[in-house]
């Protein structure tokens, strides 16, 4: 039985796992279809502030009982406003420990474990997919943070309460010391995305994003930088374009048809090795659904990631 309100669905339970790295029991939300067959798994990420209630992966639930899919949402920490969370080793491990557990409860395809999230999730995505690439078959990230340190001094800029949240998560502001500086770097999914290179990796972020929202758009756009093939990067002048003007430079508009966006509009779409990043007409936005569909066209064939 659950013991939580609404918007999640009865289905979905409340269970614990442990950590192998400090022996805890740490909490998740959990759905698992009768079906004796293999079937997907998909990690839902909870955001920034919030903790394995966060209502806004209700939909992630949705999706997994009507596709009769594994669903698992776990705490790894909590609010990232402390160290034990924002990407620490625990919170990784945390996460990694509940797929373990979730494959010890139901029949779990491991050519089709997915990992989605949004804002804090994409934080938490964009890292897993660097420390743990041989899990995922896709990662489905939208407005994520990928630079603690830039997003701090972005934050301060604008009096938002993120950058008092990572000076207690890291210790104080980044430019306090080494090692305050070493937590900022080794918290940020940047830094480690070439890990990830083999991994597909989905970044869609609002060009209003960090004026309506509260994570810039350069934070998706140098995350997909870290993935894609130097001839394919965006350009810093082109970056800070779009961060001053809540627009795309003329030269990187793209005229893209995506049925899976809905009435949103796409403004900007790139690919490069097995990265993509669609910047579309919005703010600190998320469409469950469309990146839930461009991950059922993800699987792993031995150890690499393809599109089917």
């Amino acid at each position: 039985m659950t013991n939580f309100q609404s918007p999640w669905p009865q289905e979905v339970e409340e269970i614990y796992h442990s950590s192998t790295l400090d022996d805890s029991r740490q909490p998740a939300l959990f759905f698992a279809p009768k079906t004796r067959l293999a079937r997907p798994l998909l990690v839902g990420l909870h955001q920034w502030g919030a903790d394995y209630f966060d209502p806004d992966s209700a939909p992630y639930a949705e999706w997994c009982i009507c596709k009769e899919w594994v669903f698992i949402h776990p705490n790894f920490r909590g609010p990232n406003i402390r160290p034990e969370a924002c990407g620490s080793p625990l919170a990784v491990q945390d996460i990694l420990n509940a797929v373990a557990y979730a494959k010890t409860q139901a029949n779990v395809d491991s050519s089709r474990i997915y990992l989605v999230g949004a804002s804090g999730g994409g934080h938490a995505g964009l890292m897993m997919a660097a420390k743990a690439p041989q899990v995922w078959a896709g990662v489905s990230v939208w407005v994520p943070i990928s630079d603690l340190s830039a997003w701090y001094f972005e934050s301060l800029s604008r009096m938002q309460k993120y950058a008092w949240h990572m000076e207690a998560a890291c210790g104080g502001k980044p430019d306090e010391g080494p090692d305050v500086m070493r937590e900022y770097f080794e918290r940020s999914p940047i830094h480690h995305l070439y890990y990830a290179k083999s991994t597909p990796i989905d970044i869609n972020a609002g060009i209003h994003d960090g004026w309506t929202g509260s994570v810039p758009v350069s934070q998706s756009l140098r995350a997909f930088n870290a993935l894609a093939d130097d001839s394919d990067k965006i350009s810093e002048n082109d970056i800070q374009f779009c961060v001053d003007n809540e627009s795309v430079p003329q030269a990187l508009e793209t005229d893209t048809n995506d049925p899976s966006f809905g009435s949103t509009r796409i403004l900007f779409r790139r690919a490069s090795a097995k990265a993509r990043i669609t910047i579309f007409d919005g703010g600190h936005d998320c469409l469950p659904e469309t990146g839930l569909n461009w991950l059922t066209g993800q699987i792993k064939v031995g150890k690499e990631a393809v599109f089917v």
